[in-house]
């Protein structure tokens, strides 16, 4: 809270003791006293509360407010009420509780906006932003700080339009926007220091600025702008500033190779950070030390304190409740810990330690979801995997598991700090349980060939996709030649290290385990050269968030009996709902698909049920009969950027009714509670989502966190014909005994012989999870 908006706090509460008109002095004398009495009680309260969240003890002050809230309440006095729940929310901040916090902000936002309190209205929203910002979604974050400064332009308040500006220059400088960032800090800069004077706010600029003259490549004056935070914070106490500017000052002298100042700023962080109990800022300079450590050669020190980064973090990150989506995000803040600790292992030549860190980082918060949610049987609590389960896992698999992981550095191009991709960590788990591991150096594709395995990925795939079933999301494509080239290039980064370890037998299972960009990449589709087999050729392939989920798809697994396939949930072509992806333009109905309605009614009678198709097709009716359904066919359109109004995109097209628009939305799939082993989604793009360290937020993650152990999904749009035809021959092998993985390589081998060299009619379908036989 800064010192202007707490004058304003205590302006308006004396403003409220001298108005006689709240209550009726001449009526209700005694009544008067007693809310007066009350009144100095809650404004003590609320002064006490500030001096101790100045003083970081988030946790007292957060009980004086609690106290003086109720007597707020009591009085009606509503606009500090609003205020007060403000400051909860800033005081939960602080102790790391950001579901609290933002229940706390939500509700001091809806009263601001009941009592039309505009200047109120905006600040909350920069508080929220603040949040969103801390939690790593910065979008969400520029999104509230564009708000309050709008409510600061309209009301002409120059002090939330310096905050507004302020931060915004912060996210923008996170997200690359360099053209945005100086001039939003120098802005608000001049604001603070020639308009409105607040010390804490130049304070916080000035490390801002200080973050972005060093990504400039001016060290020195990056840490002159730091040392003038520094000063500025000490003076007004502002302890959790200070870590935060101690931390940036250790980054710059780390880069100057001056390892012992540096290591001594971030010791002194983590010292301030625990002595006022603000755990992000241990997180933070925890891992800050564990990375000057690896850099300056003591990787005993390395391991030692990114494992204590990393163990606190997860703990924290059970504070921050609510949603999945909201879980994840927070996940993501220690993804890059994660990487520096596998390198720091892979340094010390401890591979296999190395993997557990890895598939850690990505399966624990689907894990956490599954205990919590799943119907039959119960998970436990997360139990980390070990070397012994992993390569157990690989031989109850009867397969050999490839998992990939991403590790990018910080590197000086022309000038400029930026963080690219440096390394392919690649482990493999052979059915017998070996385990071998393989570094493949990244940096010669951005240093020498101008490019990088996630633009690799991106062009292969535009090449591939063409529009078809898919009515609202088009892409641009580049040539095939080029797709083809593309795919052979990630051959020989992805799989030639590898293949003498892959299996010889076409028969067995090639399980990925795949690593941000390579979530969306179809590696049926690689091969060594223009004229060599596809891999999909030589091998049965399906892939799995991580090694830990493949093994709970395992335990999920109930075979499918002959009168499951009597009540398997069949639908396609429903009356097609209208969809909005722009606000600023009116819905549009979505194309019907007529082939996807042969396709359901083909399938239906191949497995002897009823297909449901067209206005029958509703939400509702297909929402009753998914939790009890074996299996699960729906051929219809997936509309990947549907994201209003829920925090998971994507959405599957079913017919509306009265009651609902007829999306039934990846946020609401995973909230429910599924008996289906099978599930396939024949639309396009629903295996598409939002990238994260704990796989695609989106459909297909939505249906695992629902209980399904098996889906196919897509990556990219498929025309009608062609999908109807890969439909059918996989569920005809399904039908003859063959497991799920199998099935749909043969069905994908049968449309590679139709459609030759041309893998954008068979490669987008993928297996997720387990393939044993349905």
């Amino acid at each position: 809270m800064t010192d202007s908006n707490f004058q304003n706090y205590l302006d308006f509460l004396r403003a409220f003791s001298n108005d006689d008109n709240n209550t009726s002095s001449e009526e209700e004398p005694l009544k008067l006293s007693l809310n007066r009495r009350l009144q100095q009680r809650a404004d003590l309260l609320f002064i006490e509360g500030h001096n101790l969240f100045d003083a970081s003890d988030f946790e007292a002050a957060l009980q004086s407010w609690q106290k003086s809230l109720g007597i707020y309440r009591e009085l009606g006095m509503r606009q500090v009420e609003g205020s007060i729940l403000s400051n909860l929310g800033l005081a939960c901040e602080g102790l790391g509780n950001y579901a609290d916090s933002m229940n706390y902000m939500k509700q001091s936002l809806a009263i601001a906006r009941e009592i039309d309190d505009v200047k109120g209205e905006g600040y909350v929203l920069l508080s929220l932003a603040n949040i969103y910002c801390d939690i790593g979604q910065s979008e969400k974050a520029i999104d509230g700080y564009e708000k309050a400064l709008e409510i600061g332009n309209k009301i002409s308040d120059r002090h939330l339009q310096g905050s507004a500006k302020a931060n915004l220059g912060n996210t923008h400088n996170i997200l690359g926007n360099d053209t945005l960032v100086l001039e939003y800090l120098q802005d608000s800069l001049k604001i603070f220091t020639e308009e409105v004077i607040d010390v804490r706010e130049q304070a916080n600029i000035l490390t801002n600025l200080g973050i972005f003259t060093r990504q400039q490549g001016d060290l020195t004056e990056a840490i002159k702008y730091f040392q003038q935070s520094l000063t500025l914070k000490r003076t007004i106490q502002d302890r959790r500033g200070e870590v935060n500017t101690l931390g940036r000052l250790g980054l710059v002298y780390g880069e100057l190779g001056n390892w012992e100042r540096a290591i001594d700023y971030h010791r002194q962080g983590v010292e301030i950070s625990r002595a006022i109990q603000y755990r992000l800022g241990t997180v933070s300079s925890l891992k800050n030390l564990g990375e000057t450590f690896l850099k300056s050669g003591n990787l005993a020190a390395a391991v030692e304190h990114l494992w204590e980064s990393i163990n606190l973090g997860d703990s924290l990150r059970s504070r921050v409740g609510g949603s999945d989506f909201q879980q994840v995000s927070f996940s993501q803040t220690l993804d890059l810990t994660s990487r520096l600790l596998q390198r720091v292992l892979i340094a010390e030549n401890k591979p296999e330690e190395a993997l557990l860190v890895a598939d850690r980082r990505r399966s624990r918060v689907l894990w956490e979801l599954l205990s919590a949610t799943r119907k039959n049987g119960d998970l436990g609590t997360f139990a980390e995997p070990t070397v012994e389960q992993i390569k157990k896992i690989a031989r109850e698999q009867k397969a050999t598991i490839v998992e990939y992981s991403l590790i990018f550095d910080e590197f000086r191009i022309e000038g400029r700090l930026e963080v690219k991709e440096s390394e392919l960590f690649i482990w493999t788990v052979d059915p017998n349980g070996t385990i071998a591991f393989h570094s493949e150096n990244l940096k010669p594709l951005w240093q020498q060939e101008k490019t990088t395995l996630a633009s690799l990925v991106a062009i292969a795939r535009q090449s591939l996709g063409v529009p078809g079933r898919d009515a609202v999301r088009v892409r641009h494509r580049d040539s095939a030649s080029t797709g083809n080239k593309c795919l052979q290039q990630l051959y020989d980064l992805l799989v030639r290290p590898i293949a003498d370890r892959l299996p010889k037998d076409e028969s067995q299972r090639l399980i990925f385990i795949p690593h941000d960009s390579l979530l969306m990449l179809p590696f049926a589709a690689l091969r060594s050269d223009a004229g060599g087999k596809y891999l999909i050729e030589e091998r049965a392939i399906l892939t799995a968030p991580s090694i830990q989920i493949l093994n709970l798809a395992r335990q999920q697994h109930r075979p499918i009996q002959e009168a499951d396939y009597k009540n398997a949930l069949v639908a396609g072509n429903p009356t097609m709902p209208s969809i909005s992806l722009d606000l600023d333009r009116p819905p549009q109905q979505l194309k019907p698909l007529p082939g996807a309605k042969q396709e359901a009614e083909t399938i239906a009678a191949l497995l002897n049920t009823t297909a449901i198709v067209g206005e029958e097709a509703t939400k509702q009716a297909i929402v009753r009969k998914l939790p009890e359904a074996r299996i699960v066919h729906l051929a219809t359109h997936g509309v990947l950027d549907y994201f209003q109004g829920t925090e998971i995109p994507g959405a599957i097209a079913l017919a509306p009714s009265d009651e609902d628009n007829g999306l039934l939305t990846a946020e609401e799939i995973a909230k429910m509670q599924l008996s289906a082993d099978l599930v396939v989604l024949s639309a396009c793009d629903t295996g598409q989502g939002q990238l994260t360290g704990d796989g695609v937020m989106g459909l297909s993650r939505s249906l695992i966190a629902a209980g399904v152990p098996s889906i196919v999904v897509s990556l990219w749009s498929i025309p009608d014909l062609p999908t109807a035809s890969l439909m059918t021959e996989f569920y005809q092998h399904l039908k003859e005994g063959l497991d799920k993985a199998q099935s749909l390589r043969l069905a994908m081998l049968a449309m590679m012989k139709r459609h030759p060299n041309n893998p954008l009619s068979w490669a987008a379908f993928m297996l997720v999870g387990e393939a044993e036989q349905a």
